[in-house]
Parts: structure tokens; sequence; C-alpha cells
């Protein structure tokens, strides 16, 4: 029932955010949260499983870190990440902003049993392997990391240098 209250919680605040998030872009001022346009178009988007050009596989480990810590990718590429938990300890590898990671990270630290399933990332248990399949839209430097609690904190971070065409 703990469970079920935390991931309830946890759901409203998200929602919260996300709320708070449309409205400041609604006013025109500048704000923290949500989405930027700009911020999604460097990100990328969920890539289509059937034009994927090449798999790069990620290494997740106890001692908080990614192998490769770096990637490179062209843009408009389709990459299959295929992720390996090979700690003993839950990973997960998110795509992202620095910004929206780092809050993401808080957010796991105050709720550590919140799950999630988005397609700009993939959770695993000790052992365990899967996949995360993106399209990385314009040149610049996108964030990875591991937001389980103290994860980030501890430097479990990555980059992506997305280059142009």
């Amino acid at each position: 029932m703990k469970n079920f209250k935390t991931a309830v919680l946890a759901a409203f605040l998200v929602a919260a955010v996300q709320s708070l998030a449309t409205a400041a872009t609604q006013d025109g001022k500048e704000h923290q949260h949500g989405d930027h346009e700009g911020e999604n178009a460097l990100i990328g988007k969920a890539g289509d499983p059937t034009k994927v050009m090449r798999t790069v596989t990620v290494d997740m480990n106890d001692t908080m870190r990614f192998t490769p810590g770096s990637i490179s990718v062209k843009e408009g590429e389709v990459i299959r990440f295929a992720v390996r938990n090979s700690g003993k300890l839950k990973h997960e590898m998110v795509i992202g902003s620095p910004g929206k990671l780092k809050e993401h990270a808080q957010l796991m630290t105050k709720f550590p049993e919140m799950e999630h399933a988005d397609p700009n990332q993939v959770t695993l248990m000790p052992g365990k392997t899967g996949t995360i399949v993106w399209e990385f839209g314009k040149a610049g430097k996108v964030d990875f990391a591991c937001l389980q609690p103290g994860h980030f904190e501890a430097g479990m971070k990555g980059l992506v240098t997305v280059v142009a065409k």
C-alpha cells in the first residue's frame, strides 16, 4: 500500500510541475521547468525501431559510471542503445537536458520507489539488459544519467556529442 501511495503522490507532483510549466510557457515568461521547443529539438525524440542506423552498447556498473561515458552520433541519426546493468544495484539510463536530469534526480531522491516508463529512459535491475531507440535531432551536446537516488550525485553521467551532417 505504501508503494501505491508513493506512486500516486509522485504522479501528482509530476502533473503539478507540468501544469506549472505549461502556465509559465503560456504567459510568455522565462522559466526553468517544462519542455522548451529548442531543448526538445536538441535532445531529440523517440526513434523508430525500423530506422535504426546503428547500435551503441552502454554498460552501467556500481562504480557509478557509464561505459562509454562519451558517445558521438550524427545529426538525425537513429541510435539503438543496448544498455546492460553489470552491477549489483538498480541503474538506469535517462537521456535529457542537464536541468531536467538534475530536477528528476532530486525528485527520485524524495520518491525512490517512483517508477516510470518513458522512451528516453531504461531502468534495469542487476544483470538485466534493455534498449532505448533515440533519434538525435540537432547538432550539439545531449546528456544522459542514472537518476537512481545518489547515483547522479556520485557522477553517473554521460554525454552524447551530436555532430552536424
